[in-house]
């Protein structure tokens, strides 16, 4: 059976992270590792404020684990057990199960795909690339400085107050260059946001897609309003959850955003990215800010989704691992 450990990084980042929600200019992200009969797994978890999730409260997690019994769970059903007797935030859940699938694949002499049972990745995998919320006046070195216009989809994350200012400046800069625009939950009702996309659609070279989250994930009667109305493809990210309803999802969003550490585990995203095509939903895999260890997992199950938003690890200075490159907007496994 392996042996378990969990490591924090400091990641500072290239540039400010700013949603409508907070900023930061460093993340502190956990590995785990699965290690054992010559073969080695390691899972990231990346905490979110949103889920009310803390570095330190999965470091709490991780030692009740290991004080529960963590060093003998060897299968996928021995951690089930584990977790179901003593529950874990979802970032810690996934990366649990991202190094004991690791561990298992690597045992099995297969690659985690293939072991998972889903279809392989393509060899270059298009990835949406972000610009975080900043004032419009930086929007334009920002875009030459990231060389952003390599990247066929934009992701602009907007709040209420500036959104409109910001995507009239990367519209400037980049006319009919599709967006996909994101607002975090920032507006609080339909009516609000019908108003921005009317004045957004004035906006001369603006291209929206998608729109992802713009109200809170509580304001369903405002989704189903606002499916048949928006113009636009709305996507969910904070309305689905692991345990999504996704009958009512399909009334109130055109696709989902699932991402495995909000997920909590590789087969619970592989459910939720199967669901949301089963319900004729256009599925996206997304990612947190995470290092190319989050993100080549996310590979590993990315031939099950249509929209890939997987520029986590680019906006980390000095990412450590080196699992995963990018080269004219697309990735590939190292």
């Amino acid at each position: 059976m392996p042996t378990w450990t969990l490591t924090a990084l400091e990641l500072p980042l290239r540039f400010v992270w700013k949603i409508s929600r907070n900023a930061s200019t460093v993340k502190t992200n956990l590995v785990v590792q699965a290690s054992g009969a010559g073969h080695t797994g390691r899972g990231e978890a990346a905490p979110n404020v949103r889920y009310a999730e803390s570095p330190a409260l999965l470091q709490q997690q991780f030692a009740g684990l290991v004080a529960a019994g963590l060093g003998s769970v060897e299968t996928l059903d021995d951690l089930d057990a584990l977790r179901a007797a003593h529950p874990v935030a979802h970032a810690l859940g996934f990366a649990l199960e991202a190094a004991l699938v690791q561990w298992l694949a690597a045992r099995a002499g297969q690659p985690v795909w293939r072991w998972l049972g889903v279809p392989p990745p393509a060899a270059a995998v298009p990835t949406a690339f972000t610009l975080p919320i900043m004032p419009p006046a930086g929007v334009a070195a920002f875009l030459a400085g990231q060389r952003a216009g390599r990247f066929k989809l934009l992701k602009v994350k907007v709040d209420a107050a500036s959104g409109l200012d910001l995507l009239r400046e990367v519209a400037r800069v980049l006319p009919g260059h599709a967006l996909l625009v994101d607002g975090n939950e920032a507006w609080a009702d339909a009516d609000g946001l019908l108003r921005f996309l009317e004045q957004a659609r004035a906006v001369p070279g603006l291209c929206m897609a998608l729109l992802e989250q713009p109200l809170p994930a509580a304001c369903a009667a405002d989704y189903r309003y606002l499916r048949p109305r928006t113009g636009v493809p709305l996507l969910a990210d904070e309305s689905v959850t692991d345990t999504a309803d996704f009958d009512a999802i399909a009334q109130q969003f055109h696709g989902v955003n699932v991402k495995l550490m909000k997920a909590g585990g590789f087969r619970r995203g592989i459910e939720l990215l199967r669901r949301t095509r089963a319900r004729g939903l256009r599925p996206m895999l997304g990612c947190m800010v995470e290092t190319s260890l989050g993100i080549a997992a996310a590979l590993q199950i990315s031939a099950l989704a249509d929209v890939h938003d997987l520029d986590g690890f680019l906006i980390v200075k000095d990412e450590p691992f080196g699992l995963v490159r990018e080269e004219n907007g697309a990735l590939a496994l190292v």
